[in-house]
């Protein structure tokens, strides 16, 4: 949890940045990584030294050279500005004509996986003044576990305020963890997010497993299977792979696996049946060229939509028994093209559409007003769905304007405990805010998957006045208003 301590220095940083001329916050939180990343180096290189004191041995493959100490926090932290700013901009004789930027993209491996998308890296602090300002605030700053490291970050992701382009935005952490929490993740599981942005669906999941197994974490092939294995994210801009890498290393995932490509494309043809659990916010606005498309996902569904395209991504990334939670525009579940509906079959049909989960339009605030639904469907080629179970989500503990304040009514621990109960749920009615709908409902209704299709409202039954009574009524009030006037001429003289 971020305490006031920690926010305030946050935005005591974030405001040092926009009043120093870096007002795109993008660029505020990939600087502040940076900066976070070679105290990180710093701290880690100690740790490394203090070990080796304590067995007179000498640090194998250190991050710093002799050369290069220059470069280490400690060291440059206590320079003056200009000083300082120099060791950032302008190569160094006595180390290798490196900069302490240079070096920091040169230190390959042992770093963690964070320095393996340094490619393309920019330093775009644009004084010494507030070069200083900023490594000041981040020295004071307490990471001394991986809760403080992690909600750290956190914040500061939740600080991003606009949405980037091709329908990318964050998505809100408690929506995140609702869906976590639904697909309960296990200790064999392989976990993907095909569109991973920051990577919240994958830290989440590692929070998961934190906060219900942390015995978990006792057993050593577990733990290899958590630090390297167990999470995977695609992401195209290399800008969210070096956030994404940052935010799960401070949450203590060690060497995920990161991958730098468009999960669309060719280039990722060969990621088939991997997973086990998907978790993934798509894009879903604008659409792409048929010869953009990996081959095999346009006949699974012929359509230039990106939202239609990931379901179909992932259901061919998913191993047979793979389970998915995704959110997708309301638009999937009701669209009549062809594709829309091939794909609607397809998820009733051939595997197992478990649940919908209907959100109200102002969930996305203030990044986009568009209404959206969480599909959960596991992966059969089988078919096996017998009843879809839909909830109708009315609140999610903030208010649906653009301010997003935090509110009483949240159905999120409802939806959470219904779901996790389904088998309690068939007697429910349709005017009830969750209920079942049979296959062969939804197939006779074309694969119609929107929850106004199948749920039923109650009206209130309204009794009016007769007209003539009405009438009577307003004769009446015209007579009164008829003595008025005459009362007021009188009285006028």
């Amino acid at each position: 949890m971020v305490t006031g301590e920690l926010k305030s220095q946050v935005d005591k940083i974030w405001e040092t940045f926009w009043t120093g001329g870096v007002s795109n916050p993008l660029t505020v939180i990939e600087q502040f990584t940076y900066l976070l990343f070679l105290r990180r180096l710093d701290e880690t290189q100690n740790l490394e030294e203090k070990k080796a004191n304590m067995i007179g041995g000498q640090v194998k493959a250190p991050l710093y050279q002799p050369q290069h100490q220059l470069f280490r926090w400690h060291s440059f932290k206590d320079r003056d500005p200009q000083s300082m700013f120099a060791l950032f901009t302008q190569p160094q004789p006595e180390a290798d004509n490196l900069t302490v930027f240079e070096h920091m993209k040169q230190v390959g491996n042992q770093a963690g996986v964070f320095a393996q998308y340094m490619k393309g890296a920019t330093f775009m602090i644009p004084t010494p003044k507030l070069l200083d300002q900023v490594v000041q605030m981040i020295d004071k700053i307490q990471m001394d576990d991986r809760d403080t490291k992690g909600d750290l970050y956190e914040y500061l992701l939740s600080k991003i305020a606009s949405a980037g382009t091709n329908g990318q935005f964050r998505t809100p952490r408690h929506i995140i963890k609702m869906m976590v929490e639904m697909m309960q993740p296990n200790r064999e599981d392989t976990i993907c997010d095909p569109a991973c942005g920051t990577a919240g669906f994958l830290v989440a999941s590692g929070e998961y497993i934190y906060e219900h197994h942390p015995d978990w974490l006792h057993d050593q092939t577990f733990r290899d299977h958590f630090n390297s294995g167990m999470f995977t994210g695609i992401e195209f801009d290399s800008t969210m792979l070096r956030i994404a890498a940052m935010n799960l290393q401070l949450h203590a995932v060690d060497k995920p696996n990161l991958i730098g490509l468009d999960a669309l494309g060719e280039s990722n043809a060969s990621s088939r049946e991997q997973f086990s659990l998907i978790l993934a916010n798509p894009p879903f606005k604008g659409s792409l060229d048929y010869d953009g498309v990996e081959s095999s996902l346009l006949k699974t569904v012929k359509t230039k939509k990106t939202e239609l395209l990931f379901i179909a991504l992932i259901l061919r990334m998913l191993k047979v028994g793979g389970r998915s939670a995704v959110i997708i525009p309301d638009g999937v579940l009701f669209g009549s093209s062809n594709a829309h509906k091939q794909l609607r079959q397809t998820l009733v049909e051939k595997q197992r559409l478990e649940a919908i989960i209907s959100m109200p339009s102002g969930v996305f605030k203030p990044y986009a007003g568009v209404s959206t639904a969480v599909v959960i469907f596991t992966k059969t080629n089988n078919g096996g769905t017998d009843n879809v179970w839909f909830y109708d989500m009315q609140a999610d503990g903030y208010s649906l304007d653009d301010k997003r304040s935090p509110i009483k009514n949240d159905d999120i621990p409802d939806i959470i405990q219904r779901f996790k109960n389904r088998d309690k749920e068939a007697d429910r009615k349709r005017t009830e805010q969750s209920f079942m709908v049979p296959f062969d409902e939804i197939k006779k209704n074309d694969w119609d998957l929107s929850i106004n299709r199948y749920k039923e409202v109650v009206y209130e039954q309204m009794e009016y006045d007769s007209p003539a009574k009405i009438i009577a009524e307003i004769e009446q009030l015209d007579k009164e208003r008829s003595q008025a006037l005459q009362m007021l001429k009188e009285l006028l003289g």
